[in-house]
């Protein structure tokens, strides 16, 4: 089956190492907050000023002050700090965040990604995704591996304008979980119940399968 949302923010939840900085971009990533494992120390950034950021809150928690970029409240743990957004994008240009996570549209098979606008569709503007992608460490991109009409994601050439060049790292869809290279999309794990011929079919761009491929465990 599939992966829903929830497990593929609690696969790359698997990702996170202690002591790092990372953000969380709009959509999927932001449900990665939920599942940070225990036992580590993480400091969850959003671009419009926070450090800190905790579990999304239960009713008796929501305070309407507090949302992250994506403008769902949100819960602050110990130590967060409130601050402006040129501070925050002071942070990022200043390649202070370890880990980006970003949800996307379309991804190349070397990397390109983009996620900020359709053409002919009305968009609020690029918002933080141009300033995270060229100044990340590493960036991850959560997202569904095909478009409602079956047509691939994960693509030789992105056809949508572009956000960043060569940047992704690793793709966590509801399909499979996916390396980039110099070479193509290196399959690393498949969703418990989908097949390597399911993901090749599904896949534009070119996929690279060595060995037997594990399931993700979530």
């Amino acid at each position: 089956m599939a992966l829903d949302k929830n497990q593929i923010a609690k696969r790359i939840s698997q990702e996170v190492k202690n002591g790092m900085y990372v953000n969380l971009g709009i959509g999927i990533p932001t449900l990665v907050a939920n599942y940070i494992p225990h036992g580590i120390e993480v400091v969850l950034q959003s671009e419009n000023g926070l450090l800190g950021m905790g579990p999304f809150p239960t009713e008796e928690q929501v305070d309407a002050d507090l949302i992250n970029a994506g403008k769902q409240t949100i819960t602050t743990l110990p130590g967060s700090s409130l601050f402006n957004s040129a501070e925050s994008f002071g942070m990022i240009r200043g390649e202070h965040v370890d880990l980006t996570i970003l949800g996307a549209m379309e991804v190349s098979e070397r990397g390109d990604i983009a996620n900020w606008k359709i053409p002919g569709k009305m968009v609020k503007g690029m918002g933080g995704a141009m300033d995270l992608v060229a100044s990340a460490k590493n960036i991850i991109v959560a997202m569904q591996h095909t478009a409602r009409d079956g047509s691939s994601k994960l693509l030789k050439e992105c056809t949508l304008p572009i956000t960043g060049l060569q940047c992704v790292k690793k793709i966590v869809t509801d399909l499979a979980v996916l390396e980039v290279t110099g070479e193509g999309f290196r399959l690393l794990e498949r969703a418990p119940g989908v097949s390597v011929a399911q993901i090749q079919q599904a896949t534009e761009g070119r996929l690279i399968v060595e060995g037997d491929i594990p399931e993700v465990q979530v």
